[in-house]
């Protein structure tokens, strides 16, 4: 995050209890968007785990008064029972999955109820059977799911088949890594919103093939490290 001066701050200052300055900045930036943009934009907070429980609740706060959309990974999605606490204190709705791996793991937020949206990560939850169960035990317990997509364009696809197969999809993350140039150079297919829209790619496996360029590049690389190893000084 970025101080008023556009400098980047020190994550000390967001743990504990929050200063009123670093809380008046975060609301005078939400509330800048929300009037800026009115009814027509639904707003994310994205924490990042990188606050502990006081301040998660604190910003929380904050997020009530701007019907925020929902408030991302408020503190470490291993401590079930802080999530619970967060949850019992503020109104806006809670995602977190990115960092949680198996169907077990998630079933302690679905019991509950300290999560409404989850974010399996196909790349790390057990891959697409896997995230399948997940999503389907979220639907039982009214929960929706947004995909975590911040990998490749293979990611992108697949978490593209996914969300088209559920009932509970809610929303699909179109991350910065997936709009950087070389990124999506590194695969056949480009896929992007048209008008704040994906369409479901309908070719064969995921819809999705790495460029021959690609794959060479990466095994001159491993070739190069390899021998780096073996290089006497």
């Amino acid at each position: 995050s970025y101080d008023e001066e556009g400098l980047k701050t020190n994550r000390k200052d967001y743990e504990g209890l929050m200063k009123y300055k670093e809380l008046k900045m975060m609301e005078d930036r939400i509330r800048a968007i929300r009037e800026q943009c009115g009814d027509e934009l639904d707003i994310i907070v994205e924490n990042h785990c990188r606050t502990d429980l006081s301040s998660a609740i604190k910003v929380g706060e904050i997020c009530d008064k701007y019907n925020i959309y929902f408030y991302e990974e408020v503190v470490n999605p291993m401590k079930t029972k802080q999530m619970a606490l967060v949850r019992e204190k503020i109104r806006t709705p809670l995602a977190a999955g990115e960092r949680i791996f198996g169907r077990w793991n998630y079933a302690n937020f679905f019991e509950d109820n300290s999560i409404q949206v989850i974010q399996p990560d196909l790349a790390t939850c057990g891959g697409l059977s896997e995230a399948k169960k997940i999503c389907d035990m979220a639907h039982a317990y009214d929960i929706k799911v947004q995909g975590h997509v911040a990998g490749s364009p293979i990611s992108l696809a697949a978490a593209l088949q996914l969300e088209a197969a559920i009932p509970n999809f809610c929303i699909h993350e179109h991350h910065l890594v997936n709009q950087m140039e070389d990124v999506r150079a590194s695969c056949v297919y480009d896929y992007q919103p048209v008008n704040g829209r994906f369409k479901v790619p309908d070719l064969p496996g995921l819809g999705q093939d790495v460029r021959q360029e690609t794959i060479d590049n990466l095994t001159i690389q491993h070739v190069c490290v390899d021998q780096r190893k073996y290089v006497k000084p």
